[in-house]
């Protein structure tokens, strides 16, 4: 078999980036402001600005926390700034980012003297840590390196016979390498979960799969919602798609074939190799920040009729198998499969999907990346207080 490779920045842990950005990570949204600023003034710097951070307690802190640790401890990161209000939380991050051996600053904006005086300061902080980044370079690694998130959106009909079967064909090779791949949205393994825990490796890896779903619509009953009444939504029926069943089974199939490891919750990483299910939220935004979050250096992002949203931390390919979209959001594709539609085969289309990705892992940009349409939101249990 081929043995693929990428090429990628070893980092102190011992996981590989396939970009080198120099983060700001904003630990409460009051300090976004700094954050942007900061990102326009100092070249080769990438801004993780956030919403809320103040006002959660209990589980709901606990995973904004774990959800921003883990963002600026991925991988594709080479060194942070941490900016917030006050010094606790400051410090906090910064610590919870140098436990990984990554370079770590941060900056409290009241000790600082406002946001004049942080900004001045960011800017110092940062200019030795883009030099010390810029200096590094990347070496030739194994495919068993990477790990992937799929996700999928807009969906129509052509996105269950064409764009996510080459991704699930792909991701079929990442896991046979010693690869990872996550696959996520939960309420998309909706009335295909007995088919997800027929391939769970345990008995109680397929129980989780079951119960997830399950929380999910007694958590949705709660607030008086069917969820089942209301998946499809209307963007996916004018795409084709005719009940939640077919949705889901459509969707599943970009994780691939193989065994399922285990269920993972938002935001955390995988403890071992293989193909494992993240606990996520629907939407594009919240659901590729937790696998961000969880590690993954590239999504793969399947759209019949067209999100053209991606990730800022780790970079998102939009695949299309629908030729309309091809053609009329050609700006925002980064590769077609609609030939799959008229005979050509799952190999040939995954086989050009698996060198798109390995192109985009050594440093290619994807046309997220290249337009800015990238952004954070990590998901939320509880009303602020």
């Amino acid at each position: 078999m081929k043995q693929h490779t990428f090429f990628g920045y070893r980092r102190a842990d011992g996981r590989v980036g396939i970009r080198n950005h120099v983060a700001i990570l904003s630990v409460m949204d009051n300090c976004n402001g700094i954050v942007r600023h900061l990102a326009q003034l100092v070249r080769g710097t990438l801004p993780l600005p956030v919403w809320y951070g103040r006002g959660q307690f209990g589980a709901d802190d606990e995973l904004f926390r774990r959800t921003q640790a883990g963002l600026a401890n991925h991988p594709n990161i080479a060194a942070v700034l941490v900016v917030s209000l006050e010094a606790v939380s400051a410090r906090r991050m910064a610590e919870a980012v140098a436990a990984t051996g990554k370079p770590v600053a941060s900056i409290c904006v009241q000790d600082e003297g406002g946001t004049v005086a942080s900004i001045a300061r960011g800017m110092r902080l940062l200019a030795p840590m883009v030099q010390d980044a810029s200096a590094l370079r990347p070496q030739e690694v194994p495919l068993s390196e990477l790990v992937l998130g799929v996700e999928c959106g807009g969906t129509d009909t052509t996105s269950g016979i064409a764009s996510n079967p080459a991704l699930g064909w792909a991701a079929d090779r990442v896991v046979d390498a010693g690869g990872v791949v996550y696959l996520s949205e939960t309420s998309e393994w909706m009335g295909a979960e007995d088919v997800l825990a027929r391939r769970a490796r345990t008995a109680a890896v397929a129980e989780e799969i079951r119960a997830s779903v399950r929380r999910i619509e007694d958590d949705a009953r709660a607030r008086g919602v069917d969820i089942r009444g209301a998946n499809p939504v209307p963007d996916n029926i004018r795409g084709g798609i005719s009940s939640i069943e077919e949705k889901s089974l459509g969707a599943i199939i970009k994780g691939g074939t193989t065994t399922i490891q285990d269920v993972l919750p938002y935001g955390r990483s995988a403890a071992g190799k293989g193909l494992y299910l993240m606990d996520t939220a629907a939407p594009a935004a919240e659901s590729m920040t937790g696998l961000a979050a969880g590690g993954a250096q590239l999504i793969v992002f399947t759209t019949g009729q067209m999100n053209i949203m991606g990730c800022p931390v780790a970079p998102t390919l939009k695949i299309t198998g629908n030729p309309r979209t091809a053609q009329h959001l050609a700006d925002n594709v980064d590769l077609d499969v609609s030939a799959m539609l008229t005979g050509e085969s799952l190999e040939s289309a995954g086989t050009r999907l698996l060198a798109r990705m390995l192109e985009t892992a050594s440093g290619r940009l994807t046309r997220a990346e290249v337009f800015g349409d990238e952004e954070i939101a990590i998901s939320r249990i509880q009303p602020t207080v």
